[in-house]
């Protein structure tokens, strides 16, 4: 053999080993993957654990007078464990299967008995470790559940796996929703659940899970390693009789009016505490839905509302008072420029008068008298008028409120690129080149009602955890004083008269209590064509009641009305209907009856015997003079002229109780630690004992009471 044909004989050996070894390999991963792949996968998902995340239960919120406005409830997902101690055994589970599966199919309904069995014997012939049964689950159908065949073999024979999860809920559904609001994963907060997330999320809990076959990670254990901390709970300034009042207020007037968009506040003068706020939008003809917060987060132009501010300014800095007299002009007030060019002609659409007094002018609304008396007074100095809205009045300013998503208001300077000084301010005078939220406009007017102190809105009292407060809230003052005690006088003596005199007279006007308050109709721009295109108006009442000792203000805003646009025609009648409602319901409000007299009577009331310290109570609380020189526990009662004498009554032990004159309650107590055994006839008093008071008698002996 030559040197060449060796070589190419070590070549091919070299060759086939090669393949050989190829085929060997190839043959190897095939026994793996295909014959003993079942196995390793097994190991390998055995061997992968890791540690999940539980939620905690967050915190409840709670209205005012203690009702549940949200919360978490558990609900469960079903899991069972087809390799379980009670389920692994034939004879336990083919015994039973069919009773499993037919007690589940009434339970549940959705599937017939044998369709459940048929599911049951499957995940067992499979090994399903981690079988899905049923997604929300309650804790009540939790309980029925647990108590069916092969499940009742034990937590851990059974095979029966809960987990807990967190639904949250609104028992009241639509009260308040939007300021009750919700959070969301990559959802912007809203709401009272946004705000204060960080307090009612709680701190998760931690549980070791294992990977098994299919991907699906199972419970390591039954019980979580690290259980979940609850939320706090937060106590809200929600009153939910005041908040059903004012959504269905709301909701009945914007079906009526066929409006766009409303909304109702109401806030406690003292406090700035929010007592309800109700949000409507049109969803279709007839059907108003909450989807947005229109009174804290919708900035628009105020309209007439904003007079208030105007008139305070003016009364301030001592330029009219309320009985100044203002040339009308025939309802109308032509605006020039520097060229002396009409640039604006101010009418009012209702009054045609020529020259009325300041007050007057405020009470009907006139458009033309306080554009008029802005635009003389302040023309020469505007910053001093501006200065006063921003820096006094805080109208430019956010409240800082307790929810997420408050509207940005805005004040116009002199300096502002949109300033036109021959217009702008004629034109903010009554409400326009201006934006404020419904809440902001409020607060003003709130701050009137309270003698001049500014407080900010307060849509939380308290943050609680297992009862304990956590934090408190507390009126949070803005502005200890936003004018003088004469000019607010004056302001809540104008705005009374709107109710009583002015625009408000007809449908706001209550004769059993005082409103006080400003009606306000606003044009609203129609998009690109301004002011010139379609007319909306936007209509809406601020006040507060009662007029003479203000507890409540509220702000009503109804958007684009069909038909009648006035203010007090469509926001009015909200206001009225809410506050009579409130009014009704709140006796603190109510003046205290005069010349309230007491007939007086000679004989002393009669009384039962019994124990001494609730008779003394009883007889204190009416004025009557007791004699009490007995120091027994149980007494009975003498009338005497000098008033009542106590007569022990003697409880010695193998005695009788005297218990005649005594209710049953005492009698029974007496009686019975006397050691005797009573029967008892009618109802009253006791007017008979078979065993005389004072009688030596042995232990469980027999006694009848006669009441009447």
């Amino acid at each position: 053999m030559n040197i060449r044909t060796d070589i190419l004989l070590r070549v091919y050996i070299a060759f086939g080993l090669i393949v050989l070894l190829a085929f060997a390999v190839l043959f190897k991963l095939f026994y793996v993957q295909i014959v003993e792949g079942k196995k390793w996968r097994a190991m390998a998902d055995s061997l992968s654990t890791r540690f999940v995340n539980v939620e905690a239960a967050r915190g409840n919120i709670y209205s005012i007078d203690g009702s549940l406005l949200a919360t978490s409830v558990p609900e469960y997902e079903l899991r069972v464990d087809m390799l379980a101690g009670g389920v692994e055994k034939d004879e336990v589970f083919f015994e039973k299967v069919d009773s499993l599966g037919t007690k589940l199919s009434n339970f549940f309904g959705d599937k017939s008995s044998k369709q459940y069995s048929r599911k049951l014997r499957n995940a067992r012939k499979n090994g399903e470790r981690y079988m899905l049964l049923r997604r929300k689950v309650s804790h009540q159908q939790l309980k029925a559940i647990r108590k069916f065949p092969i499940f009742n073999l034990g937590k851990y024979a059974g095979g029966l796996i809960a987990v807990q999860q967190n639904k949250r809920i609104m028992p009241f559904r639509t009260l308040a929703a939007r300021t009750i609001g919700y959070k969301n994963v990559n959802v912007q907060p809203v709401g009272l659940e946004g705000a204060y997330g960080d307090y009612i999320d709680g701190e998760s809990g931690k549980r070791l899970m294992q990977r098994i076959a299919g991907g699906v990670w199972m419970p390591v254990n039954r019980d979580i390693e690290i259980a979940p901390k609850d939320g706090a709970d937060i106590i809200s300034t929600i009153d939910i009789n005041m908040q059903d009042v004012a959504q269905r207020a709301l909701q009945k007037q914007l079906i009526k009016s066929k409006a766009e968009f409303g909304c109702v506040v109401l806030m406690e003068v003292a406090t700035g505490e929010i007592r309800a706020v109700a949000n409507f939008t049109r969803a279709s003809e007839g059907v108003y839905k909450e989807k947005f917060n229109y009174a804290i987060a919708q900035s628009a132009e105020p309209g007439s509302t904003f007079k208030l501010a105007s008139y305070l300014s003016l009364l301030e800095d001592k330029k009219v008072d309320t009985g100044s007299l203002v040339d009308c002009e025939g309802g109308t007030f032509k605006v020039y420029n520097n060229r002396n060019r009409l640039v604006k002609t101010v009418k009012d659409s209702h009054l045609g008068l020529k020259v009325i007094s300041v007050k007057k002018a405020f009470e009907e609304s006139s458009n033309a008298a306080v554009a008029k008396l802005i635009f003389r007074h302040y023309l020469s100095n505007p910053d001093q008028f501006t200065s006063r809205l921003r820096d006094n009045l805080h109208l430019n300013t956010k409240a800082g409120l307790q929810i997420p998503g408050e509207g940005s208001p805005l004040v116009k300077t002199p300096q502002s690129k949109s300033w036109y000084k021959g217009l702008s301010l004629a034109q903010m005078a009554y409400g326009y080149e201006m934006k404020m939220t419904p809440l902001q406009m409020l607060t003003l007017y709130n701050a009137v009602a309270n003698d001049g102190k500014m407080v900010a809105p307060v849509f939380v009292r308290e943050i609680r955890r297992f009862g304990n407060t956590v934090e408190n809230f507390e009126a949070r003052v803005v502005e200890e004083r936003i004018a003088s005690e004469e000019t607010i006088s004056k302001l809540q003596g104008m705005l009374e008269g709107v109710v009583e005199e002015g625009t408000g007279k007809d449908i706001i006007k209550n004769p059993l209590y005082k409103i006080a308050g400003k009606t306000g109709t606003a044009q609203i721009a129609d998009g690109k064509f301004g002011y010139k295109g379609k007319r909306n108006y936007q209509a809406s009442f601020c006040g507060y009641f009662p007029a003479d000792n203000p507890k409540y203000s509220m702000i009503v805003m109804l958007s684009n009305p069909v038909g009648a646009y006035y203010a007090a025609l469509v926001a009015g009648p909200v206001f009225r209907e809410v506050a009579d409602m409130v009014y009704a319901n709140d006796v603190q409000m109510y003046n205290p009856v005069k010349g309230l007299q007491t007939v007086k009577r000679d004989e002393v009331p009669e009384s039962k015997a019994g124990h001494k310290n609730a008779l003394k109570s009883v007889f204190s609380a009416f004025g009557i003079n007791q004699i009490f020189a007995s120091s027994a526990e149980y007494i009975n009662t003498v009338d005497t002229s000098s008033g009542i004498i106590a007569r022990k009554i003697h409880q010695d032990e193998g005695f009788v109780p005297d218990v005649m004159g005594m209710g049953l309650k005492d009698a029974l107590y007496l009686v019975g630690n006397s050691g005797l055994k009573p029967s008892v006839k009618g109802r009253g008093k006791v007017t008979r004992q078979s065993l005389a008071g004072g009688m030596r008698v042995g232990k469980g002996s027999s006694i009848e009471l006669e009441l009447e």
